[in-house]
């Protein structure tokens, strides 16, 4: 059993479910790791890996793929879920484990490219909040994910336990299963360290930003996506995520003094002197920077720092995350906006 840290429930639904995440994940890790012998036996003989999924779900299938293939040592990639709705094309999939994520599990579009994949060849692993869900009745192995009802239209909690989920998922494709276990389960209170301390510097930062650019890189850039994401549903501010060699590439031009960067990175790592040198060029532009995770030397570059968690690189992503959504929360309700229900959001997206 994990044990996990009980927290007062905050004022909006989605500040309280941000503070529910701590069992949330406890509760999944629980529930799922017995499931790592199921997916070890699945993948057998399968070398590739193709996550399925859209919006947040697909930034959990970008950190999914970069454990994949520095965890679990396999290629692993992001579907393009068009080439099955739209294309209907026909693949060898008889390499691949497909796995697909859906909060709800009723997205039709990843639930028909699960059952394309399937008759492509493909085993499929499906990760959702539901068990009753068309894809958890698709999927050969279902890991449902238990953050219990999520209210607000915001992904918070139903995000943090797919990353648990995909870190057990892909735990089980590698060569020793099990080498995460110790981290895995300090992972539930270094959350919920994560909710401690304000977040209102953060809010007040971007709340007078002109212009928001997010970046990151390696096993945190799913994080940066996401964080531009929460940014640009809870709070209507549009907000580019990059990696940190793209920004370098060219997009480093746009930056000056009416753009705020967001910078997130692990406490340790390789990503960690490129983040920490981006943060000194980025102000020598003139930008302000609010800083997510990092060390002590990251977060001296920074005009407001967010500290991250006590994990190593491959499962930061897991609590990382948390004091950014918290000063979301906070900057919508600094703007005016509800962070419950953004302006012309749906709990469920369909597309095709």
């Amino acid at each position: 059993m994990i044990a996990v840290v009980s927290v007062p429930a905050p004022a909006t639904q989605m500040a309280r479910e941000i503070a529910e995440q701590p069992a949330a994940l406890a509760a999944t890790f629980e529930h799922v790791l017995p499931l790592r012998h199921d997916i070890t036996r699945l993948a057998a003989g399968r070398r590739n890996v193709i996550f399925v999924a859209r919006g947040s779900s697909d930034n959990a299938g970008v950190y999914g793929r970069y454990l994949t293939e520095i965890h679990a040592g396999r290629q692993a990639a992001l579907a393009a879920p068009s080439v099955a709705t739209l294309y209907g094309a026909n693949l060898d999939l008889s390499n691949s484990l497909v796995v697909a994520v859906s909060q709800s599990g009723a997205t039709q579009e990843i639930v028909d490219t699960a059952e394309w994949a399937k008759r492509n060849g493909a085993a499929v692993v499906g990760i959702t909040n539901d068990g009753d869900s068309p894809l958890a009745s698709t999927a050969d192995v279902a890991l449902i994910t238990q953050a219990g009802k999520e209210l607000a239209v915001p992904a918070t909690k139903t995000y943090t336990t797919q990353l648990a989920a995909i870190t057990v998922a892909v735990d089980a494709l590698a060569q020793k299963p099990g080498t995460l276990d110790a981290d895995i389960a300090r992972v539930p209170d270094v959350a919920a360290k994560m909710l401690e301390g304000s977040v209102e510097e953060a809010a007040a930062l971007l709340a007078g930003a002109h212009d928001v650019l997010a970046s990151g890189r390696g096993l945190t850039f799913g994080t940066t996506l996401e964080v531009a994401l929460k940014l640009e549903e809870t709070c209507l501010q549009p907000v580019r995520g990059l990696s940190y060699a793209d920004l370098k590439h060219g997009p480093i031009a746009v930056v000056d003094a009416d753009l705020v960067t967001i910078l997130v990175a692990a406490g340790e790592g390789p990503a960690l002197p490129g983040m920490t040198e981006l943060a000194g060029l980025v102000r020598e532009k003139g930008s302000k920077i609010l800083g997510i995770g990092g060390d002590p030397t990251f977060a001296s570059r920074c005009d407001v720092n967010l500290p991250g968690p006590d994990l190593p690189e491959t499962l930061s992503p897991l609590a990382l995350v948390i004091p950014a959504q918290r000063a979301i929360e906070a900057l919508a309700r600094k703007l005016g906006l509800d962070p419950d229900a953004p302006r012309g959001l749906r709990k469920v997206t369909q597309t095709d």
